[in-house]
């Protein structure tokens, strides 16, 4: 490493002591994304300040930065375990969609990724934050997720409902913050809403039972939550989903190729959780995925049925692409 090279770390080491967590932010995402090599290569064949190395910084990383900003502060699932009661609670059907939230001016993606919607969806939305699923029916994830991330919205938006299980920062438990879209809708009758039914758990085999009427009609699966708490964030013990599987997300790191009729084609994706854990995932894809797989370094969703006793994922089959 050269002079001028080092000149550069000492500068960005210096930069990151006087604001820690935003250099932090634009250091681990060019490192990432392999951008730094060419910043450290530029000083070598032209004279450039530093001012505009740490312009170049900011510029490069400035889509993450936004992304970060926007990105909301959401409730998630834990896994349901059935030796825990929950008697008393509500249950609803778990859609198997793409997460909507609104934040009373803008829909957004889980990862704070705006999703671009024909007007008129948006039209009568309430002027507080709404969060739920945007679905069509059972089934048809691919087709939601090529829906909604176009950024030229087609007429396709019409068949896509929004199923809200939560009203953010309202007060109350769950029914009460569901109440207040419920007021809303009364006034605003023809909107894409539609407020997810809630039902009550009165005995424990209830929820299994509704679990296989879901899954009968090839629904996902059951959400039970708490119906007497205020409103959280992060993953929540009062808020669980139930499944006749497990799933979890991935990243791929490798794309293997076929054999016999997939010669030619992805026969299956190696990929890393966040666990760092490797697995293996070769079945799930449809021709069309195999022929067009998902490129290295996309997050992905797949199914399992627990753990072996070395601790690997048993029977994973691929989901679908994760949307950030």
């Amino acid at each position: 490493m050269n002079n001028h090279q080092n000149a550069i770390f000492h500068q960005l080491d210096n930069f990151i002591k006087h604001s820690h967590s935003f250099a932090m932010t634009i250091f681990h995402t060019i490192n990432n994304s392999a951008k730094l090599v060419t910043l450290l290569i530029i000083p070598t064949y032209a004279k450039v300040s530093m001012k505009k190395i740490i312009k170049i910084l900011c510029l490069l990383c400035l889509p993450s930065l936004l992304l970060a900003a926007n990105k909301p502060d959401l409730f998630l699932l834990k896994t349901y375990d059935d030796k825990k009661s929950v008697v008393g609670w509500v249950m609803s059907e778990k859609f198997d969609g793409i997460r909507g939230f609104w934040n009373g001016k803008q829909l957004l993606t889980r990862g704070g990724q705006q999703i671009i919607t024909p007007d008129w969806f948006i039209e009568n939305y309430p002027p507080f934050s709404i969060d739920g699923e945007l679905w069509t029916k059972r089934g048809d994830f691919e087709e939601i997720s090529s829906i909604v991330r176009r950024k030229n919205p087609d007429n396709r938006w019409r068949a896509i409902t929004h199923q809200i299980f939560e009203v953010p920062n309202q007060e109350g438990g769950l029914l009460d913050r569901l109440k207040v879209l419920q007021d809303y809708l009364k006034t605003q009758p023809n909107t894409p809403i539609k407020i997810i039914k809630q039902y009550p758990v009165t005995h424990q085999n209830q929820v299994k039972q509704f679990l296989h009427d879901i899954v009968h009609k090839d629904g996902e699966g059951v959400v039970v939550r708490n119906p007497n708490t205020a409103y959280q964030t992060g993953r929540l013990s009062s808020a669980l989903k139930v499944k006749k599987y497990l799933d979890t997300e991935c990243v791929i790191e490798k794309i293997l190729p076929g054999k016999g009729k997939y010669a030619g084609k992805m026969g299956s994706l190696l990929c890393k959780t966040k666990d760092g854990a490797m697995v293996k995932i070769g079945s799930g894809f449809s021709d069309n995925q195999r022929k067009n797989p998902p490129a290295i370094g996309t997050s992905v969703t797949f199914k399992y049925y627990g753990l072996t006793k070395k601790g690997k994922f048993k029977y994973p089959v691929f989901l679908h692409i994760r949307v950030q």
